[in-house]
Order: structure tokens, then C-alpha cells, then sequence
């Protein structure tokens, strides 16, 4: 997931650098809620593993 959202970041920084606002905009999005969904899971399975006790 993480690696999805530095390709759209990657890809956001040269269109941005070629003056293609819209499609920047949008891989910027894209790229922010991939990162958000990482983060949100990635809390998930820490808030999990402490929870479950080992076998």
C-alpha cells in the first residue's frame, strides 16, 4: 500500500513539474488517501498484535 502511494506521489511531482495541474491534483489525492488507508491499517494491526495474546 505504501509503495502504491509513493508511485502516485512520484507521479503527482512531474506532472507537476511539466505544469499538468489537473493530473497532479488528482495523483496527490490518490497518493494522500493510499497513504492514509497504510497508516490506518498499519495502527490496526499494532492495536491488534498487542491485543492478541501469543500462542
Amino acid at each position: 500500500m505504501i509503495g502504491w502511494a509513493i508511485t502516485f506521489l512520484v507521479i503527482a511531482l512531474v506532472a507537476g513539474m511539466c505544469s499538468f495541474a489537473g493530473i497532479a491534483g488528482a495523483m496527490m489525492g490518490i497518493a494522500r488517501i493510499c497513504f492514509c488507508v497504510f497508516i490506518v491499517l498499519f495502527a490496526g494491526c499494532l492495536v491488534v498484535g498487542h491485543l492478541v495474546p501469543e500462542a
